[in-house]
């Protein structure tokens, strides 16, 4: 993801989320080089997409992929939509959401909210019932929901309460700050059709089942085992009622997905194209190829491609970065019984950080689509492309001192070890012991060349302290490497990277209380500190850019993860005779019913 909601082309996002998504993983699924079809349809458009692998709006964990939001918002839009842009009150996007700005009460507590009037594709009023629905089984089944974490959203929540047809409140157990909880918590508010729906078996009969916490179990049970099976997905009736400005129209498992123009839609934001197709590819040089031959209306430029530019936009398409609100970084597993214990040396940390030569990795092996990391919070567009605010520069010589400095001898281009165990000064720290080595093992993203040649950049820059890293690249890092619990043997990752297009883009709000809080959903390294959990719960209480600074500050500077180059989401090519797609959206939605071709 928080969105991790993540990139959607063939990233595996941290979600959430997930990116989510974050989090979330997602992984390139195959489709022969060349796609069939032609590009070029009056009334459809072909987009290079990861197959979607989810589609009922309540998230699961290896489920947050970017793709999956996307599929999902086309059928099952969110109570709202968002947009970083303009000035419109908690960063709402009133034409696009399905309610109007909600109101809150003056003790902060009271979230009152009334949806537009709105169908479902079968002509029932979209009502404050079918959220009422989502929340109930979500409240019921919360574990289970990739977005949950102790503390947070359902469990903040002291009452829903249906006021009528449309409009419900949501009272908070305490008075969070406003575009925080709008944005972090009620993000994920969506109606789902209880008339339809809310039923335990495909022959069930429809009722109030999910006002019951043991048949709201039931309920979710039973809508989770059909959104588990894909090939089902164009033929099962539960997904022929939907409220968004599309319907599916086909699915084909790891293949392609046709989405057709909803003809019951309400909204002023309708489709005008009858269709958009989606079309995975195994990795990104097979999709361009298709892209330069002119049979794809909507796909990308490689970073290693990018000095192609100017043939693509002489075949017919406009070029246009798609930056993100997002991060990009490589967690380190603090729970592996292995290795575990050498990532709780802070001073190692430090010394890895300053391995990682951002600056060039960004100009070089990105070809400039890359910006640093600094850290949680992503840099303000005046200072993208920057070491602005970074903690930590490139510094091979420092990070040879640090090793040095804490019992460590170095050799250079082999194995650095352990020669001074204990837990004094200048000693290895806790839990080393003499002759230990560092060497690790990187589980990274297939099919991305860009992160496979920065991936042999930091091989090469961390073995000059010693640091011996093993590159091992599948297709899917996140489902591989999903958070440890402190004692599990099997638990043998060490460090892993999913963030060829981002490792996870956020909501509205910057806050780490999915990312970096002990036990958060998409903490995959099980990263955990004191002082950043009290700065975290402090981003949810004050809407003050201070809290979000502090917070960032002690981040960047702790190194929960290691902070590498943030790469666009992609540099899109698309047709020049489609409108609507540009500006595209920092936090990664795409809304193909606002596009048209002339």
């Amino acid at each position: 993801m928080g969105t991790s909601t993540t990139s959607f082309w063939g990233r595996a996002a941290a979600g959430t989320a997930a990116l989510v998504l974050l989090m979330t993983g997602c992984s390139s699924s195959s489709t022969p080089e060349g796609a069939t079809g032609s590009a070029a349809s009056g009334d459809s458009v072909s987009v290079a997409m990861t197959t979607p692998n989810w589609i009922l709006p309540i998230s699961q964990p290896g489920k947050t992929g970017g793709e999956n939001a996307i599929f999902g918002d086309a059928l099952y839009p969110s109570v709202f939509s968002w947009q970083l842009a303009g000035d419109a009150e908690f960063n709402i996007d009133t034409e696009a959401s399905l309610a109007e700005i909600p109101e809150v009460s003056e003790d902060g507590l009271t979230y009152t909210i009334t949806l537009k009037d709105l169908q479902w594709s079968d002509g029932t009023a979209i009502s404050s019932r079918d959220v009422e629905f989502w929340f109930n089984l979500v409240s019921a089944n919360k574990e289970e929901w990739a977005s949950y974490r102790e503390g947070g959203f359902p469990d903040n929540v002291a009452s829903f309460e249906v006021v009528d047809e449309k409009s419900f409140t949501v009272t908070t157990t305490e008075a969070f700050a406003p575009g925080w909880y709008l944005g972090n918590q009620l993000n994920s508010l969506t109606p789902m059709p209880a008339h339809a729906w809310n039923k335990t078996s495909d022959d069930g009969e429809v009722s109030d089942l999910d006002r019951d916490p043991g048949t709201a179990a039931e309920v979710f049970d039973y809508l989770i085992a059909a959104s588990e099976d894909p090939a089902s997905y164009d033929s099962n009736a539960l997904w022929d009622t939907v409220s968004g400005a599309w319907t599916l129209e086909s699915y084909t498992p790891g293949g392609e997905v046709v989405l057709a123009a909803n003809e019951n839609y309400q909204g002023v934001d309708a489709a005008t194209l009858d269709q958009v197709v989606f079309k995975p590819f195994t990795d990104d040089n097979s999709q361009f190829n298709v892209l330069r031959s002119g049979d794809i209306d909507y796909g990308y430029i490689p970073a290693s491609a990018i000095d192609q530019q100017e043939v693509i936009e002489a075949n017919g398409y406009t070029v246009d970065p798609w930056h993100g609100w997002s991060i990009t970084y490589m967690p380190m597993n603090f729970n592996n019984p292995e290795t575990g214990h050498l990532f709780q040396q802070k001073y190692l940390r430090q010394a890895m950080q300053q391995l990682i030569d951002q600056e060039t990795i960004s100009e070089v092996v990105w070809r400039g689509a890359a910006a640093p990391t600094c850290g949680p919070v992503p840099q303000e567009p005046g200072a993208s492309g920057t070491m602005d605010g970074c903690a930590y520069g490139f510094d091979p010589e420092a990070a040879i001192a640090l090793l040095e400095d804490n019992g460590w001898t170095v050799n250079d281009g082999g194995v650095s070890t352990c020669e001074n165990p204990g837990t004094g000064e200048g000693q290895c720290g806790e839990g080393i012991e003499a002759g230990e080595e560092l060497s690790f093992t990187v589980t990274s993203q297939s099919g991305f060349t860009a992160t496979s040649q920065m991936m042999a950049e930091l091989k090469s820059q961390f073995s000059r302290a010693g640091i011996e890293m093993e590159i091992r690249e599948v297709p899917d890092s996140v489902a591989v490497t999903q958070a440890c619990e402190p004692g599990d043997v099997e638990c043998d990752w060490d460090l892993s990277f999913f963030g060829s297009q981002g490792s996870w883009y956020y909501p509205v709000y910057a806050s780490g209380e999915r990312l970096f809080a002990t036990d958060a959903p998409v903490n995959l390294g099980r990263y955990s500190n004191e002082t950043a959990d009290e700065l975290i719960t402090a981003t949810q209480f004050s809407s003050d850019p201070e809290a979000l600074k502090e917070y960032n500050d002690f981040l960047a500077e702790d190194l929960p993860v290691l902070w590498l180059p943030n790469p666009v989401n992609r540099i899109s090519a698309y047709s020049s005779d489609i409108q609507g797609i540009s500006p595209q959206d920092p936090m990664l939605t795409m809304r193909p019913q606002d596009w048209s071709r002339g």
